[in-house]
C-alpha cells in the first residue's frame, strides 16, 4: 500500500509515460495480464487505457488488474489509469524521500 505522498510523486512520474496497456472489447484477458506482469519488473509504473467499446470503465479495469497483479492503483482519469508495483531488487523510483 502506498501513501498519499508516494501516490502524488508517482503521478508526477506517470505524467510523461506512454500508454502501453490497452483494454478493448474483450476486457481483461490472460494476454493483458501477461503483458502487465511482464512490464512491471522493468517499469514499475504502467499506464493503461480502456477503449470506448469495452464493457469496463477505467476504474473497474484498474481495480481488477490491481487485484490480479497485486499492485497499487496510482490514478484513474477519464479512460486512462496508472498502476504501480515496486521492483524490490532494483527500484526505479525512490519513494522514501
Amino acid at each position: 500500500m502506498i501513501t498519499t505522498k508516494q501516490r502524488a510523486a508517482l503521478r508526477k512520474y506517470a505524467n510523461s509515460l506512454e500508454v502501453i496497456l490497452i483494454i478493448g472489447k474483450n476486457g481483461i484477458t490472460p494476454t493483458v495480464l501477461k503483458q502487465l506482469n511482464d512490464a512491471f519488473p522493468s517499469r514499475e509504473l504502467v499506464k493503461g487505457k480502456v477503449l470506448e467499446n469495452s464493457l469496463l470503465t477505467a476504474r473497474e479495469a484498474a481495480q481488477e488488474l490491481a487485484e490480479a497483479a497485486e499492485c497499487d492503483i496510482v490514478q484513474v482519469i477519464g479512460s486512462k489509469f496508472v498502476l504501480y508495483k515496486r521492483n524490490n531488487k532494483e527500484p526505479i523510483y525512490d519513494l522514501d524521500a
